[in-house]
């Protein structure tokens, strides 16, 4: 009855949806798509994907992987790539700050007094050795070794758990 109901249209559209969701299943590493824990059929075809080459016989073969996910309930599937790709976000905006913070460092001193105000568990000797070499790095054109180290100690000072008060 169901089956009535539902227009040709809408029907289709689903069926493009499974196979957009087989594509992110073949972009998924090796050990992402393990924890997946998909059928073996379903895996089997995900893998015969990844090692075709030719466009026609790759386009059949996700078409094949579509029809194959609506056997199965792909709710799961769905919340586990965008699971992954919330955590992406999340790295890539965790990144963002970092540099932001390194930009407003290596542009003036009144940075470095916020900095370690939001963060007094920071060293603020090696800090300002780093910003000072940074900035000599960048007049001289010399290669950017400060620069980096001062990145990795922020990153190290930013993604730190604050201690949990006993």
């Amino acid at each position: 009855m169901q089956d009535e109901l539902t227009s040709k249209t809408r029907k289709k559209k689903d069926m493009l949806a499974l196979q957009d969701l087989g594509v992110q299943l073949v972009e998924l590493n090796e050990q992402q798509l393990a924890s997946m824990q998909l059928p073996e059929e379903l895996l089997d075809a995900v893998m015969e994907a990844r090692r075709l080459t030719k466009h026609e016989a790759r386009r059949r073969q996700m078409q094949y992987i579509g029809r194959l996910m609506r056997d199965l309930d792909a709710a799961p599937i769905r919340e586990r790539l965008e699971q992954w790709k919330g955590q992406g976000r999340a790295h890539t905006a965790q990144l963002h700050a970092i540099e932001r913070w390194r930009e407003e460092l290596l542009a003036g001193d009144p940075a470095l007094a916020r900095f370690l105000d939001q963060h007094p568990d920071a060293d603020s000797q090696k800090l300002r050795t780093l910003i000072r070499n940074a900035r000599r790095e960048q007049s001289a054109a010399l290669p950017p070794k400060s620069y980096r180290e001062l990145f990795r100690i922020l990153r190290e000072t930013l993604t730190k758990e604050p201690a949990a008060d006993a």
